[in-house]
C-alpha cells in the first residue's frame, strides 16, 4: 500500500475506534513494520492531524471534547497514585495528562487519558510491569505534578477538586 493511502487508513481506523490503539495492531491490520506505523504517524503529525499518543496507543482528538477543562496541582507519592486517580474517574472526570516541571529540562507532559477504574488499573499495570526500568514522572518533582482534568461540567470540577483537597492532595495555587 502507498504511504499516502496507508496515512490515510490510519486515521479512518483511529476515527472509527472507539479505544486507543498500538502500533502494533495498526502494523498489522495494515500489513508492515511497528516502525513504519511509527514513521506515518510522524508525518500525519508534521500536517496537523491531531493524533495523540498515549500509553494504551494512539488516539485521533475529537473535538467533540467535554465542557470544561482544569489543571490540578497535585503531590503525592507513588502509594497514593491510584487513589488520586480513582478520585478524578469517580467523580465524573478524564485524566488527560500528566505534566512535571523539571528543573533541568523544563516542562514535561505526557497523555494519559485516563476516563475510568479500569483505565487506572491497566495504567497502574504497566507501572509495576516496567519494574525498576520505569518510573512515574511524580519522582522526579518529590510527588508534585499536574493534571488536566476534563469534565460535562464546573460542577463536576469543583466536586474534583474538593475530593483532591480533602484528601490532601490538592496544592493550593494563587
Amino acid at each position: 500500500m502507498e504511504g499516502d493511502k496507508r496515512r490515510e487508513k490510519i486515521i479512518e481506523m483511529l476515527s472509527k475506534s472507539s479505544r486507543p490503539m498500538s502500533g502494533t495492531e495498526l502494523a498489522e491490520a495494515l500489513n508492515v513494520s511497528r516502525q513504519v506505523i511509527v514513521q506515518d504517524i510522524a508525518l500525519l503529525r508534521a500536517v496537523n492531524k491531531s493524533i495523540l499518543s498515549t500509553n494504551k496507543g494512539y488516539i485521533l482528538f475529537s473535538t467533540k471534547s467535554r465542557s470544561s477543562r482544569r489543571i490540578f496541582c497535585v503531590n503525592h507519592d507513588n502509594s497514593s497514585i491510584e487513589d488520586e486517580l480513582n478520585s478524578i474517574v469517580d467523580n465524573n472526570g478524564k485524566v488527560l495528562d500528566v505534566v512535571v516541571e523539571h528543573d533541568i529540562y523544563g516542562q514535561i507532559t505526557v497523555d494519559l487519558i485516563i476516563n475510568s477504574r479500569k483505565d487506572v488499573k491497566d495504567f497502574l499495570a504497566k507501572l509495576s510491569a516496567s519494574s525498576n526500568r520505569s518510573k512515574p514522572l511524580n519522582e522526579l518533582t518529590d510527588g508534585v505534578h499536574y493534571h488536566t482534568v476534563e469534565a460535562d461540567s464546573e460542577k463536576e470540577l469543583d466536586d474534583i477538586e474538593a475530593e483532591l483537597r480533602r484528601k490532601g492532595y490538592l496544592i493550593e495555587t494563587k
